[in-house]
């Protein structure tokens, strides 16, 4: 592809199909028997040529002339994220852009050779479009024609295409004599077979006979590979990697650390020789059992693979039955008979006199990973290009079988070995073309793993790969990003996206595990709730007596089926992470979040509760919602939204049909309203407002969750949403008034805390709770400046000494030199004991003793860790728990249903809560819509931006209250705000005004600049109440 007219590019196509090809060579290799271009070799083409065109956007050709403007080289590409370039390559495939010549040479002399035939017809070809299929069967009058180029349709796009190949010499044939597969190796899908070509025949070129390899370590890896390239000839290495990588039995003995020294005495397995010289040893009888079945090998693979699956079923389940860390050679197969050729291991018996452990808790592995990165790079970059396919082939084919016995319960111990080093593999390479082909299969066979396999899988990484998360990471999330751009449509039904974010989350666990974590744990137990809900409140009142019929215990968070089992088989969460190694932001996928449809997500969601609910175990229902880490905090806001309003409908049907079924009964029909309504004045609202909520969540705590509808006496406002926003917007100002009494403002931080010793009792901090969920329920934004420790213990974690941080800087700052204080003379250097004072509401110094008789103990170097923590747990737990348990009691009476907990983690909450901190109104700007005349290039819509623009930040927070019925920034930003802007008449003195509930701007037409300047400024400086136009 390159630049030119139209007749040329033709031309070119029907001469050179691909750059660097040469035409002879696309011919041959892109037809199939018949003169016919296979599937395979199709997709196999648009992945080559995608591929350049994602090195040439990110590396670049490497000519520092180069005019190509979508080469890197030409200094012309602006910087992209890996995501964005995958993105543009694919755009500039659909394009047909121009390709640099020299990034073709380039390519040509660093992979001098590609796979014959026979092993692209094993390729993968699950990674494209399901059009392909489609296109393929459609263009087969042009392929008939002997053409060396073939049409494939994808996305509403044809492209010519053709198979990217060179004629290079293919390996030998090779026969192994004598040897027998073990029961696993049996169930394998079949491999590519190793190719004899006619030149080798032709040239009289005696056929070797190599026995089968059982075990590769590094060194015997590297010894092969060195013999090869002396003898330049790969045929043993060719075989070496097609048998050990295609096989879970010979790949799980394979790329073992050092034995320990008490085993040093026994030879080396690396120096036992791979191709054993002497004769087959004769068969035993589970080797001739083997055999029997094999006369039948001509039948159609596909009833062959059915057959062996059916067959090995009791060899599997046997194997599975065997502690994964004794290793029994007799129960393991035919290959584990012969001991030369396995690799030395742990002693079974030392390992089988240990107590029994469960696998999944253990971050241990026998890989030895420094030797196998080393044989990595040896064979990417060898210069035999048939190694490398074979390896990608073989990875293919284990990855394979791992997925088609899982129902069969196989040794996942060995699976996890096995999965550990082609992950490893694939995360330390550049060879693009193995990476894609191979890492959507070893996704499929790591999400086909029991929940403790991965939670094993997910341990080994964060203990031995740590560095490698951040790749991994950014490799999967490519992968979904690629998948989404092909096929926006069915991005729910995608298999290959469901795989990799199943290994995502695998990779966000052992991020977890990788990083800073509470030790111990920071989560409050059940019993601990429990014991919560039935202390007395804070004035006294026995619980049975409370005004408010309500247990948070009894009215659990995560339904059933939302529960984490990897979670709980790894006994961690993301909140008792600090500082995680990966941010977790880097999780977030904006092109699955974009494309995701949310509202389908969530029936599926629901589909999966109600399917819960009834004890069905098998559901084809599959929810990103149970994978929230991915989706962007915007898209998590979608979901809970459509919650609310499926609740708030459900309530409202409920409500009707309960007042046409008491219609004409006495006092029926004043009971019961569809929403919640609250009646207030606006200089009496505190009391009005939680009179309200108290008369209903004592009479039907179930009302709150209706849709709640405002008035304001006096006023003529009909409340769509604007007139909740400026409710609770007032509520907010007064109830967080330090003149109110219940909070305390800290004048370090400026953030708003409980009060320890309040006017008020339990009842008022949970009305005040419930108001702060109905803020979420509803969909507002409030002005609440809580410290994030506040937000976690509403999740059910504790505050611990890393929330000082927040709470109070100075405080955590003294406190922290003295845990690094490594002086002897702490006590006299500090002296300070476990008797601790802090000031009250009134100003007035309190003492508290956090151990009996705190005074007479002085705090050294073996007791100063237990004085912090005391100390963090009195300020942030025990001094405020009545009050606390009252705040998030009537918080969860409001949002116990909802999926808050399973979507949102607590600066999410917090940004749920308060709005985002990006005050961008340039985004603004792009995302706002205009009718009645008004487009962007109106002048006085020009004029307006100018004036917003060159706004204080405080008069443009006035705006967007004016406008929106609120000064906070929604979730994601302006750009997810959609203003309205129209034409309100032509010029006059009118000032403008608005619908706060749709967000509308009614803006008249005025003469000049400075004439809208100074009505818009007067508009928004006297904006209160609401009137009707």
């Amino acid at each position: 592809m390159s630049g030119g007219s139209g007749e040329e590019r033709e031309q070119q196509r029907q001469t050179s199909p691909l750059p660097g090809v040469s035409s002879s060579a696309s011919t041959s290799a892109s037809t199939g028997p018949g003169g016919r271009a296979t599937p395979e070799m199709k997709r196999s083409t648009v992945r080559s040529l995608i591929q350049r065109y994602f090195h040439q956007l990110q590396s670049g050709c490497g000519n520092a002339a180069c005019t190509n403007a979508n080469c890197a080289s030409s200094g012309k590409v602006a910087p992209m994220t890996p995501n964005e370039v995958a993105a543009r390559a694919l755009q500039l495939f659909s394009q047909d852009a121009q390709l640099c010549e020299n990034l073709g040479q380039a390519e040509a002399e660093a992979s001098p050779s590609v796979a014959p035939v026979s092993v692209i017809s094993t390729l993968d070809i699950d990674m494209l479009s399901p059009n392909d299929s489609s296109s393929s069967s459609s263009n087969s009058s042009s392929s008939s024609s002997n053409s060396s180029t073939s049409t494939i349709t994808s996305a509403s796009t044809t492209t010519t295409t053709s198979t990217q190949s060179q004629s290079v010499p293919a390996p030998k044939s090779v026969s192994v004599p004598g040897a027998s597969a073990s029961p696993s190796a049996r169930a394998t899908p079949p491999a590519a077979a190793p190719i004899s070509t006619s030149s080798a025949s032709s040239s009289g070129a005696c056929t070797t006979n190599l026995s089968a390899v059982k075990s590769l370590e590094a060194s015997c890896l590297i010894s092969l590979y060195e013999e090869c390239v002396k003898k330049d000839s790969y045929d043993k290495l060719y075989q070496a990697v097609g048998d050990v990588f295609s096989c879970v039995e010979r790949l799980s003995r394979s790329f073992v650390r050092t034995p320990d020294a008490e085993e040093e005495e026994e030879p080396p397995a690396a120096s036992q020789p791979l191709f054993p010289a002497k004769p087959a040893e004769p068969l035993n009888k589970e080797q001739l059992r083997t055999l029997e079945g094999e006369h039948d090998k001509d039948e159609d693979s596909t009833q062959q693979a059915g057959a062996v699956a059916s067959t090995d079923t009791a060899a599997a389940a046997a194997a599975a039955a065997v502690e994964p860390e004794v290793e029994n050679d007799d129960d393991a197969g035919p290959e584990d008979v012969d001991d030369e050729d396995v690799p030395m291991e742990p002693a079974p018996k030392c390992e089988a006199k240990a107590e029994p452990v469960d696998p999944s808790m253990s971050s241990d592995t026998l890989v030895d990973f420094e030797g196998l990165r080393r044989v990595q790079r040896l064979l990417f970059a060898s210069k035999s290009r048939t190694v490398t396919d074979k390896l990608t082939s073989s990875v293919i084919q284990l990855a394979d079988w791992i997925h088609y016995m899982r129902r069969y319960t196989p040794d996942w111990e060995k699976v996890v070995h096995c999965l550990v080093i082609c992950f490893d593999l694939a995360t330390n390479t550049n060879n693009m073309d193995y990476l894609d082909r191979v890492l959507p299969k070893l996704c499929l066979a790591a999400a086909s793993m029991s929940v403790k396999a991965q939670a094993r899988l997910a341990r080994i990484w964060a203990a031995h790969c740590s560095d490698q998360l951040q790749t991994l990471v950014s490799s999967c999330q490519q992968q979904i990003t690629l998948q989404v751009l092909l096929d926006e449509e069915s991005v729910r039904e995608n298999e290959h996206i469901k795989c990799v974010t199943k290994v995502l989350k695998i990779v966000f666990y052992a991020n977890i595990l990788a990083s800073e974590l509470e030790s111990p744990s920071c989560r409050v137990s059940a019993d601990e709730l429990a014991e919560c809900a039935a202390s007395t409140s804070a004035d006294g009142v026995p619980p049975e007596e409370d005004l408010f019929l309500y247990n948070q215990v009894m009215h659990p968070h995560m339904p059933k089926f939302a529960e984490d089992q990897m979670e709980k088989a790894l006994k961690v969460s993301a909140i008792d992470c600090r500082k995680p190694l990966v941010p977790l932001e880097e999780f977030y996928n904006e092109a699955l979040s974009e494309n995701i449809q949310m509202h389908h997500d969530y029936l599926s969601y629901k589909s999966l509760a109600m399917e819960s609910e009834v004890g069905s175990s098998h559901s084809t229902y599959f929810s990103f919602m149970l994978y929230a880490f991915i989706l962007t905090p915007a898209t998590k806001v979608d979901a809970l939204y459509y919650d609310s309003r499926m609740r708030m409908y459900s309530e409202r049907y409920s409500t009707l049909y309960s007042i046409i079924n008491n219609f004409g009964q006495d006092g029926q029909d004043a009971q019961h309203r569809p929403d919640l309504k609250l009646t207030v004045r606006r200089d009496q609202l505190i009391n009005d407002a939680l009179v309200g909520l108290e008369l209903v969540a004592m009479s039907n705590p179930k009302d709150l969750k209706k849709q709640l509808v405002v008035e304001f006496v006096g006023e003529q406002g009909i409340d769509e949403g604007g007139v909740s926003k400026e409710f609770f917007q007032l509520i907010v100002e007064e109830i967080f008034n330090p003149a109110f009494g219940m909070f305390v403002q800290q004048e370090e931080t400026n953030n708003m805390w409980f009060n320890a010793t309040p006017f008020e009792n339990g009842a008022q901090f949970t009305l005040i709770g419930i108001i702060i969920g109905l803020a979420i329920y509803n969909n507002v934004i409030l002005a609440v400046n809580f410290p994030m420790v506040v937000y976690r213990k509403l999740l059910g974690y504790r505050g611990t000494f890393c929330d000082l941080r927040d709470y109070s800087p100075t405080l955590y700052t003294s406190l922290k030199s003295m845990l690094d204080f490594e002086g002897q003379n702490m006590e006299e250097a500090f002296d300070q004991t476990f008797k601790i004072s802090y000031s009250n509401v009134f100003g007035e110094m309190v003492e508290h003793e956090l151990v009996p008789h705190g005074q007479e103990v002085l705090v050294g170097q073996h007791n100063k860790q237990l004085f912090v923590d005391l100390y963090a747990d009195f300020l942030l737990n025990k001094n405020i728990q009545q009050q606390f348990n009252s705040f998030r009691k009537g918080f969860e009476m409001v949002t116990d249903e909802s999926p808050l907990k399973l979507l949102f983690r607590p600066e999410e909450i917090e940004m749920l809560v308060c709005g985002s901190r990006e005050f961008d109104f340039v985004e603004l700007e792009h995302s706002t819509e205009y009718e009645g005349g008004y487009t962007e290039e109106t002048q006085i819509i020009q004029d307006f931006w100018k004036i917003v623009h060159a706004m204080p930040n405080e008069s443009k927070r006035k705006l967007l209250e004016f406008t929106t019925g609120s000064a906070r920034v929604p979730v994601g930003g302006l750009k997810c705000l959609r203003l309205l802007i129209t034409r309100h008449g032509p010029d006059s003195d009118r000032l403008p005004t608005s619908h706060t509930c749709f967000n509308v701007l009614l803006l008249p037409e005025y003469s000049s600049k400075e004439k809208l300047e100074e009505r818009l400024l007067k508009a928004i400086n006297y904006s209160k109440g609401f009137g009707m136009l």
